[in-house]
């Protein structure tokens, strides 16, 4: 299949956060950005002409659109900055200085040191972030500063270095921001109970710190330092809004790759997310169409060694939303919680946007090949002789046995046909008898198709269980159709599909197309005999109410109804109000008459 052009790939991209990326006809990439709409902001690259001569050059050598989605506008920028360093585009000048993110980093060390940095070290100590700036940051570290005393000062307080008396307190702990641990003041139990509480705030769980710190601000208040509780307060706001962590970044998931599996009736899609050093360099999803019935470990099997083939990927763990066998080399680990299953849940999520772009543009590119790809998946799922290209679906409607009616929709090669619904007046059947009225409308439609010789439906779905099944088999039977058209019954409750003489109900999966053609198919039956039965009983009321007046004839009697809405207003209407709307000798005949009985 040829690329699709470039609008059809703009037409068909997500509304949501992400960043998109640029190729030339040679595959070169051009261009990396971040959106908070993707659509809205690719869009735009392409409806005007652009100030600067470079964004124009840019727009010409655009081929291919690829694209990440992922779940904030915070995530996209953190992505973005990934990708521009590792595929270091020809036109985003912009980054070039190569700038990383802010961490915090809680050293490991006897009382260990907090403090930002934007280098990872691999020594066994704890990043916090990535924080897209510094004033963050930097307002945390104060929050901390504020809640904890602690040493800023590189010495290596082991214990025996304290103990020996090498060092001496500073300025800081003179002026009370240190404890002064270095001439063992403090001891290593009370200060690593701090690190815990400073680590539980910078993982986003700070309930009991924010509970000390609003004691802290009131306690000031108290004291009349009004200025410096007002500072307290302003920083617990920004600790209020602060998140913790991104699901883009996170250095606790290095050098691991992601794959997940979105699959359907045809094809499978399968996205790839490369993981290097805490962050996200690489996203591709591929699409294997099905040639039979192979099961989604199968197929993701297949694609994990083919990708990590193509790439060269030497990663010695995977992570997968469910087992597969790669061998004793590699690690499989299916997550269930914490920041693993999150960069899982990301690729699933890219994995089912790829399958709904394709989707898209096939039905814009090759509308018939995606109606015949739908009834030959029915065809299957249904047990059918042939594809249900002509579906017919009846309904019945009545409340507490009053105006009954019924309805017929008409589905061909998928899509309702309106001008082919019918509605029924049930005529022989007296009372509320669902049954005997589905048994009538659907003796009544086929007995009618056959005196005029029109095309019979490959498929007639009856909207209820087994009750609503056999009576309209009795239709059925009695017209000699038996064997010559498919009839199946759907119940409500639990969307179980009824076969003529089979007790045991089908399930079709909730996902499946199938299923949901079938259920468009009922509501809209359901729509157009509620619509059908609300408007008759409308008319009885209206007819109930329309007095018999020498001269008027029924409908100028209904205008006058809908006009002023009930019999009450039109008696307390006046002949110049009347006029207006039937016209002065009507009027006239109708004042004189509401006079005359008054």
């Amino acid at each position: 299949m040829t690329k699709p052009n470039l609008a059809l790939q703009i037409q068909t991209l997500p509304d949501g956060p992400g960043v998109y990326q640029y190729y030339d006809k040679e595959g070169k990439i051009l261009y990396v950005g971040k959106a908070k709409n993707l659509k809205k902001r690719v869009s735009s690259y392409f409806n005007k002409i652009h100030d600067t001569a470079k964004t124009n050059v840019l727009v010409k050598k655009i081929v291919t659109i690829k694209h990440i989605v992922v779940p904030t506008e915070t995530d996209a920028l953190l992505l973005e900055n990934n990708l521009i360093k590792t595929l270091m585009p020809r036109y985003n000048v912009l980054l070039k200085d190569d700038k990383s993110y802010p961490w915090i980093c809680i050293k490991k060390e006897p009382f260990s040191r907090i403090f930002p940095t934007r280098r990872m070290v691999k020594d066994g100590s704890e990043y916090f972030g990535p924080y897209t700036n510094f004033k963050t940051v930097h307002t945390i570290l104060d929050l901390i500063k504020e809640l904890y005393p602690l040493r800023t000062c590189n010495y290596d307080l082991s214990e025996s270095n304290i103990d020996s008396g090498k060092f001496k307190v500073c300025l800081e702990y003179h002026i009370g921001n240190c404890k002064g641990p270095c001439e063992g003041f403090e001891t290593l139990e009370h200060y690593q109970k701090q690190v815990d509480a400073i680590r539980e705030i910078l993982k986003g769980n700070f309930k009991e710190s924010m509970r000390d710190f609003k004691r802290l601000m009131i306690s000031l208040a108290e004291e009349m330092k009004y200025e410096e509780a007002q500072k307290i307060k302003e920083k617990i706001e920004v600790l209020e809004n602060y998140q913790s962590r991104s699901t883009i970044v996170n250095p606790k998931i290095t050098n691991i790759d992601v794959f997940s599996i979105v699959s359907d009736e045809s094809a499978a899609f399968i996205n790839f997310l490369q993981i290097s050093h805490g962050s996200i360099i690489r996203s591709h999803t591929m699409e294997i169409k099905k040639k039979l019935e192979e099961t989604d470990e199968e197929l993701l099997e297949l694609a994990i060694i083919e990708l990590r083939e193509r790439f060269q990927l030497l990663s010695k763990e995977v992570i997968v939303p469910f087992e597969v066998d790669l061998g004793s080399a590699i690690k499989i680990t299916v997550p269930q919680l914490g920041d693993k299953k999150q960069i899982l849940d990301l690729s699933i999520r890219n994995a089912k946007f790829y399958r709904i772009e394709q989707l898209k543009q096939l039905q814009i590119v090759d509308p018939d090949r995606h109606t015949n790809r739908i009834m030959a998946q029915m065809k299957s799922d249904l047990r059918l002789p042939v594809e249900p290209r002509h579906i017919e679906c009846f309904d019945n409607s009545n409340i507490q046995g009053t105006n009954p009616v019924a309805a017929c929709v008409v589905f061909k090669d998928g899509k309702p046909s309106k001008k082919d619904y019918r509605h029924f007046n049930v005529k022989t059947v007296v009372g509320p008898d669902d049954f005997a009225s589905m048994e009538e409308i659907v003796y009544r439609r086929y007995r009618r198709l056959l005196e005029e010789n029109e095309p019979l439906p490959n498929l007639i779905i009856i909207d209820g269980g087994k009750g609503q099944l056999s009576s309209a088999l009795k239709s059925i039977d009695a017209l000699g159709l038996r064997g010559k058209i498919a009839i199946i019954g759907i119940a409500k409750r639990l969307e179980e599909l009824f076969y003529p003489g089979d007790s045991i109900p089908l399930y079709l999966d909730k996902k499946s197309e199938t299923l949901k053609v079938i259920q468009q198919l009922r509501n809209e039956a359901h729509r157009f005999g509620i619509t059908f039965h609300r408007d008759k009983r409308s008319k009885a009321a209206l007819n109930s109410s329309i007095e018999s007046i020498p001269g008027i004839g029924e409908k100028t009697m209904q205008t006058l109804i809908q006009h002023f809405k009930s019999v009450k207003r039109l008696k307390l209407a006046t002949e110049k109000e009347i006029s207006d709307v039937i016209g002065v000798s009507k009027a006239k005949k109708i004042t004189d008459f509401y006079h005359k009985n008054s």
